[in-house]
């Protein structure tokens, strides 16, 4: 053990590949390893950690880092919650960095805690403008709201744009977006570029003008519901109520619906119908990006493409990581960031407890004691 005053080493970092089903992200790629191994941290990557991003081991030991095991790094960084196998493979007092659904599973918090780990979500850093830079939530919704956008395209039995052709003319798609958060709003910047018309809807209407500063109309409900740190409230039985009758009414006139709504720590709102469903026109399409926290369409099957009443409704689970290149790229800027917000100017392991960021975001720090 150093003696009292003695500097730090600079910290160690290691990148696990991710295990999960049809999970192709990594943590963190070269051009991340390159900037971290400027200040003097060390980087250790998990043979084949990048290859679902299309990332060879060769890429990362010319950035500087090196190929073994990860686990016995000081620092630990992920893109999933780990497995328990995981958590059992991260040394007592590593550090873990990485989207941790401390709200939907405390089972692995409390895995954590017991295991000596101290932990940090990127879902639970604040959205403030500081911490931008380190909003995994958000650079993750881009990609899905892009995503989501393709495969409505995809799956619809009209075009998008207007078409003038010798044969007559084609009106746009109509398209109407369910939740304007950032995945949201890229889902209707992409649809517009892709020529539809474009409306969205939130029960936030603080959101309105950014809807409307991306050429879609605001659907106005007259509900408002805004709730604290950027999100939605939960809505009163009355509301949502009133929400439900006048969705069915304006759902009907468009040929593709995408929905983006989250409570965080709950179930999804329904938004969509079965009846809405029922009333749309004949290969009409519904993109549910709500799908794994139950879906906000109420014939959402999470994960699967099915078709009610001719309409089909697709709920793809995991939509950032079917574009893993670009993906990784974001999730791994978020991650630096968020780590050196904690190294000193030696590139060492030294969070600062009075900030606000760190502070929020972690949240275990050792058996025994509340983050």
């Amino acid at each position: 053990m150093s003696s009292e005053g003695a500097a730090r080493p600079p910290a160690t970092v290691g990148v696990p590949r991710e295990m999960g089903s049809g999970e192709r992200r990594v943590a963190l790629v070269p051009k991340v390893v390159e900037r971290l191994r400027a200040k003097g941290v060390e980087v250790v990557v998990e043979s084949g950690a990048g290859l679902g991003a299309l990332i060879p081991d060769e890429l990362y030991t010319a950035a500087g880092a090196t190929i073994g095991d990860p686990w016995s790094a000081e620092v630990v960084v992920k893109v999933n919650p780990p497995t328990t196998e995981e958590i059992g493979r991260l040394r007592s007092g590593a550090t873990l960095i990485g989207f941790l659904a401390p709200r939907t599973s405390p089972e692995t918090i409390t895995a954590l805690r017991e295991a000596g780990v101290l932990a940090f979500a990127v879902e639970a850093i604040p959205r403030i403008s500081r911490a931008q830079s380190m909003d995994a939530l958000s650079s993750q919704a881009n990609v899905a709201g892009y995503k989501a956008v393709l495969l409505a395209a995809d799956r619809s039995t009209r075009f998008f744009p207007m078409l003038t052709t010798a044969a007559g003319t084609v009106k746009p798609a109509t398209a109407l977006v369910l939740g304007v958060g950032v995945a949201g709003l890229q889902a209707l910047a992409t649809a517009k570029r892709l020529g539809a018309r474009t409306t969205g809807y939130d029960v936030r209407p603080e959101v309105a003008d950014q809807v409307r500063s991306l050429g879609a109309q605001w659907l106005d409900l007259g509900i408002d519901a805004a709730g604290e740190g950027g999100y939605a409230r939960e809505l009163t039985e009355d509301e949502r109520s009133q929400q439900q009758k006048r969705l069915e009414e304006a759902i009907t006139g468009f040929d593709v619906v995408i929905t983006t709504a989250l409570v965080p720590g709950r179930k999804a709102p329904t938004l969509v119908t079965a009846a809405a469903v029922e009333g749309m026109r004949p290969g009409s399409v519904v993109v549910d990006l709500a799908g794994e926290a139950g879906g906000n369409c109420e014939l959402t099957e999470p994960g699967e493409v099915v078709v009610k009443h001719d309409v089909t409704i697709a709920s793809p689970l995991n939509l950032p990581a079917t574009m893993p290149e670009h993906a990784s790229e974001l999730y791994a800027r978020n991650v630096s960031a968020l780590l050196e917000l904690m190294l000193d100017e030696d590139g060492a392991l030294a969070p600062n407890w009075d900030d606000e960021v760190l502070a929020k975001s972690c949240v275990t720090r050792s058996e025994g004691e509340e983050a």
